[in-house]
């Protein structure tokens, strides 16, 4: 089915909904579902981004918003649409901007207004050890010391993984639910579902519907999801391809760990014997998933031990006339 609305993960989409001044209400009703009640905004101007980063990447990357809150404290919000590639680095170099723009001519005392940097993520963390972090959504990250105590309390990263985000409509239970909601499914929709029927959402829905566009900006738009795929090929190509390269690693170095603690075993024992059962406990899972290589590998070894033709067999799986080619 022909979609009906831009994919807000590609560049375009992404300015063309919260980096515009037409987006203002939107941006401003998103960010506010983020921050804390103590920096909801009620103003916001955007930073002219051709003036921040060295690359092209980095300026259609990050959009720097100067907000003001209902005490009339401004701070900044650097909202970016993040990348895989060395997602950290990234993150925390374009922290740098909002922070660096504030330096003053002359003589000045460095008291820095807040920064918030929020990144929407169209992929996951992949170093949690632990749930809830692996299934979590929200990320919300503060300098802190070796006992959790917050150091600096004006610096603070909000990543959002929108692969985590399954709610379902029926489940949307708060106004940052509806926008993870509208973020995550809006290439989708054929329709502006009920509960988007206030004017924020449905100004959002008419920012992003592809049949208002004019040539120029399809023409952007087109060529921002050709980017956006092709990235997201080649990043799902590489990922698979270290998985594989993983586990064969991982399998080569578990069958030859399995052979060197057999070994110890069975030599500290002091009885072929027991060589020959450290080696089928230590290679037992290696042998599963191992390959032809692998075995033959195994076979050559256990002779230089002096395991019998039988015993190699058994551990192997090879031949009589594999082994004794060896």
């Amino acid at each position: 089915m022909k979609a009906k609305y831009l994919n807000p993960f590609t560049d375009f989409g992404f300015k063309k909904i919260f980096g515009e001044e037409a987006s203002k209400p939107q941006l401003i009703d998103f960010l506010n579902s983020l921050l804390p009640e103590r920096d909801q905004i009620v103003e916001l101007t955007f930073k002219n981004n051709e003036q921040l980063g060295f690359t092209p990447y980095d300026r259609k990357a990050v959009y720097d918003i100067y907000c003001e809150n209902q005490n009339g404290e401004k701070f900044i919000v650097e909202l970016q649409k993040a990348k895989q590639n060395y997602f950290r680095e990234r993150t925390i170099y374009y922290s740098t901007f909002p922070i660096r723009e504030q330096a003053e001519k002359g003589i000045w005392n460095y008291n820095l207004k807040a920064v918030y940097c929020i990144g929407v993520l169209d992929f996951t963390f992949d170093d949690y050890e632990s749930e809830p972090e692996k299934s979590e959504v929200v990320h919300t990250i503060n300098l802190k010391n070796q006992h959790g105590k917050v150091f600096y309390d004006k610096l603070t990263y909000i990543y959002l993984e929108m692969p985590n985000f399954k709610k379902e409509e029926h489940e949307l239970a708060t106004r940052l639910d509806k926008w993870l909601y509208f973020i995550k499914n809006l290439e989708d929709f054929q329709s502006i579902p009920e509960l988007f029927k206030d004017e924020v959402f449905t100004q959002a829905f008419q920012v992003a519907e592809l049949a208002k566009m004019d040539r120029e900006d399809w023409e952007r738009y087109e060529y921002s999801l050709k980017v956006f795929r092709d990235n997201k090929a080649t990043c799902d190509y590489a990922v698979e391809t270290a998985r594989e390269e993983g586990l064969q690693k991982g399998i080569q170095e578990g069958l030859e760990k399995g052979i060197q603690e057999g070994l110890q075993k069975g030599i500290q024992e002091g009885k072929k014997e027991g060589i020959q059962e450290g080696i089928k406990e230590g290679i037992k899972e290696g042998i599963k998933e191992g390959k032809r290589e692998e075995q033959l590998k195994i076979a050559r070894q256990a002779k230089v031990i002096g395991l019998g033709t039988e015993q190699i067999k058994m551990l192997t799986g090879l031949s009589e006339e594999e082994i004794n080619n060896l």
